[in-house]
């Protein structure tokens, strides 16, 4: 249980991971203020999950947390980062929220950068069997889909599976002869949430397309809409 003084920040990239993390922080007593994302240079994609801003921005709006997003490059990833926690300090953050599991170099980045500009950190989801994680996330009553594939380890087929059993049946087996991570803690797949006990609209995804890029299938989400829950 964590003091409800506290005021945070997510780290948000619009997937499972990060809004379940929001999630188990809102109910342990975090009061989650602000969702930030990093999106491109050009302001139209965020990083990893390639999602475009529009989207994100619908989504923070469903579930009711304003998102503040930051343009930067690769290079310059962690100084406008830690600019912008800089920035939500002075709205009262304390603390902020990550969704990372078991890599250790994230958490040692995670708990540096918050330590650099003095904020508490906080890894709900850290140690735990990804396993649990993803059915944790399905039993709680979320709703996402596979957004980001690697070309070398799944075939396009697997865009906008919805994380659901059988989803992890199926990467359970593949798990078996490729080397992979359940909840793709190593870049594996990404996925969008578009509905969950956080949320107070759902997304509808209307109109998608696939396509084939830097080794990754991407899903581009063309027409979605809120609708009531």
């Amino acid at each position: 249980m964590v003091t409800n003084m506290h005021q945070a920040f997510t780290s948000w990239s619009g997937g499972k991971d990060s809004c379940f993390a929001c999630y188990l922080a809102t109910v342990s007593g975090l009061k989650v203020r602000y969702l930030l994302n990093m999106i491109t240079e050009d302001g139209k994609r965020s990083w990893t999950h390639g999602l475009s801003n529009e989207l994100l921005q619908m989504q923070s709006q469903a579930i009711g947390i304003p998102l503040t997003q930051r343009r930067t490059t690769m290079a310059n990833y962690e100084a406008e980062f830690k600019d912008a926690l800089l920035g939500l300090k002075q709205q009262g953050v304390r603390g902020g929220v990550f969704g990372d599991i078991d890599l250790e170099q994230h958490r040692q980045w995670d708990e540096r950068v918050c330590r650099e500009v003095d904020i508490t950190p906080y890894l709900p989801l850290w140690g735990q069997s990804q396993q649990k994680i993803l059915n944790d996330f399905i039993n709680s009553g979320f709703k996402a889909i596979v957004v980001v594939a690697r070309a070398d380890l799944f075939g396009e087929e697997w865009l906008g599976r919805e994380i659901n059993p059988d989803f992890l049946s199926r990467l359970s087996e593949l798990k078996e002869t490729k080397d992979i991570t359940l909840c793709g803690e190593t870049g594996e797949y990404h996925t969008f949430v578009t509905d969950g006990p956080l949320f107070k609209q759902r997304i509808e995804i209307l109109e998608t397309d696939k396509v084939l890029r830097d080794g990754h299938w991407f899903l581009q989400i063309l027409n979605y809409d809120l609708r009531a829950k």
